[in-house]
C-alpha cells in the first residue's frame, strides 16, 4: 500500500468549501447524480493501479451506485409527496450507503492522479506542512494511514480529513460507504474494499 501512495497520489491542500462545491458541479445535473468522467485514462496509473481494475471499479462498480443512489432519490420523492414517513425512514439507509458511495469514489477519482499529470509526489506547501507538524513527516502519514487500513474489518474507508473549525487535519475510519460529513472535509480517502486494489 505505500508505493501506491507514494507513486500514485498527490495529496492537495483543498480550501475547506471548494470541494464541495466541486463534487456538487461534477456529479448532479437536475437533481440526478451521473458517473463523473476521468480526467485520465483506466492505464494510466498503471503498474500500482491496473487499467483494468481501474475500469470495473469505475464503470461497473460506481455506476452501480450512482443508479441505486438515484432509484432511492425517486422513492423517497415519492414518499415524500405522499407524506409516508415510515417509507421515508426506511429508505435514509439506501441514500446514506449509495450516495455516500457515490460522494467517496468521486473524490477518489480526484485524488488519483496520473505522474504524467504531477502524480506520485509528495504534498508541498500548506499541506505538507500540516503532514510534517501533525503526523511527523510524509513517511509517518504513511504509516498510520496503512495502520488504520489494516484496522478496518470488513470494508470501509480510510480518510485524511481536515476539522472544518480549526483547519487541523486527521485520520478517520469509516465504515462501508459512510460519507465524511458534519465537522470534517474530506482531503484524501482510500477505499479499503478487495475491489479497490
Amino acid at each position: 500500500m505505500a508505493s501506491i501512495l507514494r507513486t500514485s497520489f498527490t495529496l492537495r491542500a483543498i480550501k475547506p468549501s471548494s470541494s464541495t462545491a466541486k463534487l456538487t458541479s461534477l456529479t448532479l445535473i437536475r437533481g440526478k447524480a451521473t458517473l463523473p468522467d476521468l480526467k485520465y485514462d483506466y492505464a494510466a496509473l498503471e503498474p500500482s493501479i491496473s487499467g483494468q481494475i481501474m475500469e470495473l471499479h469505475h464503470s461497473k462498480h460506481h455506476q452501480t451506485y450512482v443508479n441505486s443512489y438515484n432509484a432511492a432519490s425517486e422513492k423517497l420523492a415519492e414518499a415524500q409527496a405522499t407524506s409516508n414517513i415510515k417509507e421515508q425512514i426506511a429508505l435514509q439507509p439506501l441514500i446514506n450507503f449509495h450516495g455516500g458511495g457515490h460522494t467517496n469514489h468521486t473524490l477518489f477519482w480526484e485524488n488519483l492522479v496520473p505522474k504524467s499529470q504531477g502524480g506520485g509526489t509528495p504534498p508541498s506547501g500548506e499541506l505538507a506542512t500540516a503532514i510534517d507538524s501533525t503526523f511527523g513527516g510524509y513517511d509517518a502519514l504513511k504509516g498510520k494511514f496503512n495502520a488504520a487500513l489494516a484496522g478496518l474489518q470488513g470494508s470501509g474507508w480510510v480518510w485524511l480529513v481536515r476539522e472544518k473549525e480549526t483547519g487541523n487535519i486527521g485520520i478517520k475510519s469509516y465504515a462501508n460507504q459512510d460519507p465524511v460529513v458534519g465537522a470534517f472535509e474530506p482531503l484524501l480517502g482510500i477505499d479499503a474494499w478487495e475491489h479497490a486494489y
